[in-house]
């Protein structure tokens, strides 16, 4: 069986799960109705089905290369983005200024799900574009939106970001990139960065780096940090792809999966540069293009385990043991449970994108918090779904599942990644009990607030639903007040456990919702969910609120198995 987009199961969350519909009623999003919203799905499904997916193998049989200093794409990318690049979808919520569609986050994000299901290594060449669009959008000059936005949003052109540097990973601050003012306006750039996804293509006629550098005499750490735009051709005076910048992609990355993504490493030279937003303040303009790809890498885990369990439910209706394994029940469990977790990620996904797009047309602060606190729990669950669900459906296919002419083994290699790029897991956690519980927690009450409300509103439908639903927010709402009164180090040892309970919580009150606006398959899924996922969040609150002093008393020896002192 190949790969089916999910279009409808995206649509009825859209529909009847998270606000989507209120955003037709704003200004911005006037055009945003529900028939705009079928459609592009629609649209953007076909494309994903039978275009993309077929060349899932490919490019992971037949890697990206560099031969020569020149990148070599794998069979069929080529064509496969320029499918993506016509159909308009590069530019799905840019700004229709520079010709964008202007439509929302949520529905952009739908399609990008949609695309990393089908090929998560193609798919990633859009995903870095579209942050790119993003921070431009907010930060840069008139002059570079008016040179750089048009190209990038029609997939003439493709972007990507460059933070990382040897030795200096998640500490951003240490990097050494060095910017010096070129005295015309341009800066020279000088300095390596690795782990650049697409930093070179031949898909697109010019590849646009945004680099974090630092200019002389700037402060130390990450406020001392300003950003550029290095584009790999520099553009001539009618904007055309000119001579060559001083810049090369030294070697590529051999991975554990993504094969047909060319992760690079990259080498700047007195690099021609243009500043983008305001000395020292690279990060701010940076964090702008990484938010996005952050909620983009949790829909690209909600995809590959969306790609994962189709084929594991297609192996188990033909393998026949005694009757087809579908009817086996360790398998119905461990594809039920992951359908219902696709489902759960899947809704805080769209459920954060519809904030985003409410606080954008809207200015409501309270949407602005709600999109930020969801942000790092929707990167997270949606990537840590995915592993588990992708992992599962190779247990499903047995040992033909670590066989790798099934096409099963390729999604764990390739969705392993999603929790690691776009900031760690643990750093999401962190950053879900540190920076945004800052408020005191005021953002994280008003969301359980939601919850316990909708658990009332279905106690007549859906009484057991209903209870289990509210207490585990009720407890939930009592360990975040809990952790409040602990200090950064307590909070960050069981960040990670707090961060599940609170997306099991979360997955609970969507699928009560979905209980209550659909048929019976969603009531059954609502149980599954409900009997064998949330009530896991107990232990993970115990994990969280276990603190930090048994981990600091095991000693380095002990954690490296050397008992004897």
């Amino acid at each position: 069986m190949s790969y089916k987009a999910p279009v409808e199961q995206i649509d009825f969350i859209l529909t009847h799960i998270v606000p989507f519909g209120e955003l037709s009623r704003t200004e911005r999003f006037a055009e945003a109705t529900a028939e705009t919203a079928t459609a592009i799905l629609s649209e953007a499904g076909k494309m994903a089905s039978n275009v993309l997916a077929p060349l899932n193998m490919a490019g992971d049989s037949h890697p990206a290369r560099l031969e020569n200093g020149v990148l070599r794409s794998s069979p069929g990318f080529a064509e496969g983005f320029r499918a993506i690049a016509d159909g308009g979808w590069v530019g799905v919520s840019a700004d229709p200024e520079h010709g964008g569609m202007g439509l929302p986050q949520a529905l952009n994000m739908a399609v990008a799900e949609m695309m990393s299901g089908a090929c998560l290594a193609l798919q990633l060449n859009p995903l870095l574009t579209q942050g790119q669009i993003e921070a431009l959008e907010h930060h840069a000059s008139d002059e570079l939106k008016a040179l750089y936005l048009p190209r990038l949003i029609s997939g003439e052109w493709s972007g990507t970001m460059n933070l990382t540097e040897p030795g200096a990973g998640s500490d951003v601050g240490a990097l050494t990139t060095r910017a010096e003012p070129a005295g015309d306006g341009t800066y020279r750039i000088s300095g390596q960065k690795i782990y650049i996804t697409w930093g070179d293509s031949d898909v697109t006629a010019n590849v646009c780096h945004l680099v974090l550098a630092r200019l002389p005499g700037a402060p130390r750490g990450t406020r001392g940090i300003s950003l550029f735009m290095v584009p790999k051709l520099i553009p001539d005076d009618q904007g055309n792809p000119g001579v060559a910048n001083s810049l090369k992609v030294v070697s590529l990355e051999e991975k554990l999966g993504i094969h047909g993504s060319p992760t690079c490493v990259m080498s700047y030279e007195d690099a021609t540069g243009w500043l983008v937003g305001e000395e020292n303040r690279g990060m701010a303009a940076m964090f702008t293009m990484m938010n996005v790809a952050r909620l983009g890498v949790g829909m690209q885990g909600v995809g590959v385990a969306e790609a994962a369990l189709q084929k594991a439910v297609a192996y188990a209706r033909d393998r026949d043991q005694g009757g087809a394994i579908i009817r086996h029940p360790d398998v119905r469990r461990m594809l039920a449970t992951g359908r219902a977790e696709v489902f759960a990620a899947r809704a805080i996904g769209l459920a954060c994108a519809t904030a985003i797009d409410m606080a954008r047309a809207t200015g409501d602060a309270e949407q602005a918090a709600r999109a930020a606190l969801l942000t790092p729990i929707a990167k997270a669950y949606g990537t840590d779904v995915g592993i588990r669900v992708a992992d599962m459906g190779v247990q499903v296919h047995g040992g033909m599942g670590y066989v790798e002419e099934t096409g099963a083994a390729q999604y764990l290699r390739d969705v392993r990644i999603t929790s690691i790029y776009e900031g760690t897991n643990g750093i999401q956690a962190m950053d879900l009990v540190g920076r945004k519980l800052s408020d005191g927690g005021e953002a994280a009450m008003r969301l359980l607030d939601e919850v316990l409300d909708g658990a009332k509103a279905a106690q007549a439908a859906h009484p057991d639903l209903a209870h289990q639903v509210w207490q585990a927010a009720e407890t939930l709402r009592e360990a975040t007040l809990s952790l409040l009164e602990r200090d950064m180090p307590q909070r960050f040892a069981g960040a990670v456990a707090y961060l599940s309970a609170f997306a099991r919580v979360l997955g609970g009150h969507y699928h009560l919702r979905a209980a209550l606006a659909g048929g019976e398959p969603h009531r059954a899924m609502a149980r599954v969910f409900m009997a064998r996922v949330l009530p896991r969040f107990a232990g993970d609150l115990a994990e969280a609120q276990a603190g930090l002093d048994d981990l600091a008393a095991i000693s380095d020896e002990a954690l490296a198995g050397d008992f004897a002192a």
